[in-house]
């Protein structure tokens, strides 16, 4: 039909800030198998970018941050042998955000279900919009829902609020979200991207080497309690004490100015 544009997973930069959007507002931002597969590549490409201090996660359109995955691929892809094959794709869009070097951050607008909420509760944060909704409809739908990103919703939730979450299928507010621990944050819609954007300035203004440190010990210690490499984690915070930034903001300190940070 004319008008309409091709599902699509983009990268944008913005001063240190790298924005990857989820543009299919036809579909609320749904994922197509495209999308999926595109979401480590094009995090990868922000990672390696030293100018990119930050990751932001969005949806096109001002109505949703993601409806999920794409139901209209389900026949073909969520079927028989093709299962495995999407269930990877998923796997490691998720492992990718996951694992990702630099903070992330989901801005959410309207809608965030499913495999959307998914990919929400893979960054480091969260901040909503009031008109935000939030559901897994899995059991609506008949599909199991991995383990893997259970555990992922219980680093958020209390292990209640996650049972009702699954079993129910229901939508959750903004506010219901906030209170269990879903979202950092609730901003009026019209302040939303303003909000976001100036807290991912202040992250990227930051010394990127204290904002890894603390990073990795938090998802280390999160995911291992008992067995964290402590050592590793501890040589993460020597190098902080070992580099430039560290010279760079004692002396900022001294002179009363803004650091400025070059991460090594």
């Amino acid at each position: 039909m004319a008008g309409e544009t091709t599902p699509e997973l983009r990268l944008e930069r913005d001063g240190g800030i790298a924005y990857l959007v989820l543009d299919n507002p036809a579909r609320l931002n749904a994922l197509t198998s495209a999308m999926w597969a595109a979401l480590p590549r094009l995090l990868s490409q922000a990672e390696a970018d030293a100018a990119m201090r930050v990751i932001v996660l969005k949806g096109a359109g001002g109505k949703a941050f993601s409806a999920g995955a794409d139901i209209s691929e389900f026949e073909s892809a969520r079927t028989g042998d093709a299962v495995k094959a999407y269930d990877a794709l998923n796997h490691a869009a998720f492992e990718a955000l996951l694992a990702a070097g630099k903070p992330t951050v989901a801005m959410i607008e309207g809608f965030c279900l499913g495999g959307g909420l998914g990919i929400a509760a893979c960054c480091d944060l969260r901040i909503a919009n009031e008109a935000a909704s939030f559901a897994i409809p899995a059991a609506k739908l008949g599909l199991g829902y991995h383990p893997r990103w259970v555990r992922t919703l219980l680093t958020l939730a209390p292990p209640a609020s996650v049972k009702e979450m699954l079993f129910t299928g229901r939508r959750f507010s903004a506010a219901e979200a906030l209170s269990m621990g879903l979202v950092n944050r609730v901003h009026p819609a019209e302040q939303l991207s303003a909000e976001t954007r100036s807290l991912a300035e202040t992250i990227a203004g930051n010394a990127p080497m204290t904002i890894r440190a603390a990073k990795e010990a938090i998802d280390e210690l999160t995911a291992k309690p008992e067995t964290a490499d402590i050592g590793r984690l501890e040589q993460l915070v020597k190098q902080c004490f070992d580099s430039a930034d560290y010279a760079e903001g004692r002396k900022a300190f001294a002179e009363k100015r803004k650091p400025e940070f070059k991460g090594r």
